[in-house]
C-alpha cells in the first residue's frame, strides 16, 4: 500500500461518512459501467451474426430489408440538422454571454426558457413540426421538415453547452486582447471562440447523439419511406425509425438487431472523430 492510499485510509477511518460516501460514488459508477457493457454486448451478440451484405443493398425491398438508404439519410438529417442549429445556438451564447449586461431579465429568461425546452419529451417537438412545418408551412412529411424540427431540439443543448464554454475562458485572455488594441468583434472571433472550440464540440456531439437516434419526431415530420432522399423535399426514414419501422412488423427481428449493431458504431466512429478534432483543434490553440 503507497503511502497516499495510507493517508487516505487514514481519513476515511477518521470520518465513517466520507468513506460511506466514496464506497457509494464507486458502486454507482461500477454499476453505470456495468449496464453499459452488458447493453454493447448485448447488441453485438445478437446483431453481428446477422449483419448480411443484402442489408447493405442500394435499394430497400422486404426480402433484404436493406439499412443502406438509412444511413444515408441519417447523414443528411445530421448535417442539415447541425447546420441549422449550429450557427444560431452559437451565435445567441455569444450574445448572452460575451455582449448581453450580467444580471439582464433577458438574459435569465432566455436561461429559463431553454433548461425548459431541454426537458419537453421529444413527441412534442413531433407534434409541434408535424403542425407547423408539415401542414401550415407545406413542407409535407420530408427530409427537411425534421431537419428544422430537430435542429429545433437540440438549439438549448448546443447553446448552454456554448455558454459554459465562453465562461470557461479566463477573462485574462480578453483583457489581453484588449490591451493589444483589438476591438471586441475580433476579440470574440479571434481569441475567446477558439479558445471555447472543444467544450462547443462537446455540446455538438451530444446533439448529434439525440439526432442519430430519434425516432418519435421524426415519424411525425420525416417520414418512413425506406429510399434514399433524392431532394429536401423527400420523405425519408433514418436508422432509428428504420429499426422502429422493421421491428414493429415482427419479421425482421434478427435484421433489427444488426441495424442497432450499425447505428451503435455509427455513433462511436462520430464521437471519436469529433473527440479527435477537439483536441487537435485544442492542442493548435495551446501551441498558439
Amino acid at each position: 500500500m503507497t503511502r497516499s492510499l495510507r493517508k487516505k485510509w487514514r481519513a476515511y477511518r477518521r470520518d465513517p461518512k466520507s468513506l460511506l460516501l466514496f464506497l457509494s460514488v464507486c458502486i454507482a459508477v461500477l454499476l453505470t459501467m456495468l449496464s453499459l457493457l452488458f447493453l454493447v454486448v448485448y447488441i453485438l451478440v445478437k446483431g453481428v451474426p446477422h449483419l448480411m451484405p443484402g442489408l447493405f443493398a442500394v435499394r430497400y425491398t422486404s426480402e433484404n430489408v436493406s439499412l443502406l438508404p438509412a444511413l444515408i439519410n441519417t447523414l443528411f438529417m445530421m448535417l442539415l440538422s447541425l447546420l441549422f442549429a449550429v450557427p444560431v445556438g452559437i451565435g445567441a451564447a455569444v450574445y448572452l454571454t460575451e455582449y448581453a449586461r450580467r444580471g439582464n431579465k433577458l438574459v435569465n429568461l432566455v436561461g429559463i426558457t431553454a433548461e425548459t425546452l431541454s426537458g419537453i419529451p421529444s413527441i412534442v417537438y413531433g407534434l409541434f413540426g408535424s403542425l407547423f412545418f408539415v401542414k401550415y408551412l407545406g413542407l409535407g412529411l420530408s427530409l427537411l421538415s425534421g431537419a428544422l424540427t430537430l435542429s429545433i431540439m437540440i438549439l438549448p443543448l448546443i447553446m448552454r453547452t456554448t455558454e459554459e464554454a465562453l465562461r470557461g475562458v479566463p477573462d485574462s485572455y480578453r483583457e489581453g486582447s484588449f490591451g493589444l488594441g483589438a476591438g471586441k468583434l475580433r476579440t470574440v472571433f479571434s481569441v475567446v471562440l477558439p479558445s471555447a472550440v472543444p467544450g462547443i464540440l462537446s455540446g455538438v456531439i451530444l446533439g448529434i447523439g439525440r439526432i442519430v437516434g430519434e425516432s418519435a419526431a421524426l415519424i411525425f415530420t420525416a417520414g418512413t419511406v425506406a429510399e434514399i432522399a433524392t431532394s429536401l423535399f423527400s420523405s425519408a426514414r433514418t436508422l432509428s425509425v428504420h429499426m422502429y419501422s422493421i421491428s414493429g412488423e415482427g419479421l425482421y427481428i434478427n435484421q433489427t438487431y444488426a441495424t442497432a449493431v450499425v447505428l451503435l458504431a455509427v455513433v462511436v466512429l462520430i464521437n471519436a472523430l469529433s473527440g479527435f478534432a477537439a483536441k487537435k483543434i485544442g492542442g493548435k490553440n495551446a501551441d498558439g
